[in-house]
């Protein structure tokens, strides 16, 4: 039988226990105008519609469109001739969209604004005579179709030690762009490393980290700053997520990447009365909804939303999709 002071202690404890919630939060333009893309192809076509890997790194998004039609596949191939394919909002090397048009395909293209602006930079630039150094992850599809419009006169530099190993005299014309998804931290010590052994090096007037990617980093380090503990919610597969969880580990707090309530474990909870939550950019708020129950189911009785700034972005949809009645 539980003691009237055990009871006292809990209902302390559970009093006490408070979820601060990062806006912004989940999906960016971008990824609804990828995920909106799909949708209408299947409402104006029907299934099935044919889609150049995920359309986004979340698993219940694809879920969701695979039961209404979408075929995700990495394989032109696997398209038969003649049919339409998307291309994801992460973008495709040109070799893909010379494959396309060998097979007769009717292309829709779902590439993030963002990334087709790198896309074009490495382009321009590689043809103006510089050698590209692209900063990111050599095996995420986003990286893969920037080195495709620069093939031949591109470096992928992962860390700083890839910095300290080029061997580029100091005449050579160089141009750095970066992963639009990458840790604020990361691209910071890198670009530093960069700067300093090729003073002369260019990029864009502008970051080619997303606004997106800046503004939930961001969030996140406000919030940082008052818990003890940060849940992110996202897929495995999602760099901006993982990033994020890095973000506060960085800071110090503890901190978990979940795709679901259910992989949210009370023990992470306990004894901690200040938690934060965010979630990446390609995580439907109806998840993040879910994971927010659960942590009521274990004590939490405050949320509170922690606003860093207000995103007002929007995407228009591709011209294929836009006008079709």
């Amino acid at each position: 039988m539980v003691s009237v002071a055990q009871r006292m202690l809990y209902n302390l404890y559970y009093f006490l226990m408070k979820l601060f919630l990062a806006k912004p939060r989940g999906f960016c333009a971008g990824v609804e105008r990828a995920i909106d893309t799909v949708d209408k192809a299947i409402s104006i076509w029907g299934p099935p519609i044919y889609v150049k890997h995920e359309i986004v790194h979340n698993r219940h998004v694809i879920d969701e469109l695979k039961k209404k039609g979408a075929i995700f596949i990495e394989d032109l191939e696997q398209v038969p001739i003649g049919s339409r394919v998307i291309y994801s909002a992460h973008g495709i090397p040109p070799c893909i969209r010379e494959e396309a048009k060998k097979r007769n395909l009717i292309e829709i293209d779902a590439t993030c604004g963002l990334v087709t602006k790198v896309h074009s930079a490495a382009k321009r630039f590689a043809g103006k005579g510089y050698h590209i150094l692209l900063i990111g992850h050599k095996d995420h599809v986003e990286i893969i179709g920037t080195k495709g419009e620069a093939e031949g006169v591109t470096t992928i530099l992962e860390s700083v030690s890839d910095v300290q190993a080029l061997q580029f005299s100091q005449d050579q014309k160089l141009f750095y762009l970066t992963q639009t998804t990458l840790s604020l931290d990361d691209v910071e010590e890198i670009t530093s490393a960069l700067k300093k052994k090729y003073p002369r090096i260019e990029t864009l007037p502008s970051s080619s980290i997303c606004y997106a990617t800046t503004n939930r980093q961001m969030a996140l380090q406000e919030i940082a700053k008052n818990v003890r503990l940060i849940l992110v919610v996202g897929d495995f597969t999602s760099s901006n997520s993982n990033r994020l969880r890095e973000v506060a580990e960085k800071r110090g707090v503890g901190s978990y990447l979940i795709n679901s309530k259910e992989e949210i474990d009370p023990l992470w909870v306990q004894g901690i009365t200040r938690i934060g939550m965010t979630a990446g950019a390609s995580t439907p708020e109806l998840i993040v909804q879910d994971c927010i129950d659960r942590l009521k189911e274990f004590g939490v009785t405050e949320v509170e939303e922690v606003t860093y700034t207000e995103e007002e972005v929007f995407f228009q949809l591709p011209k294929e999709v836009l006008h079709v009645v």
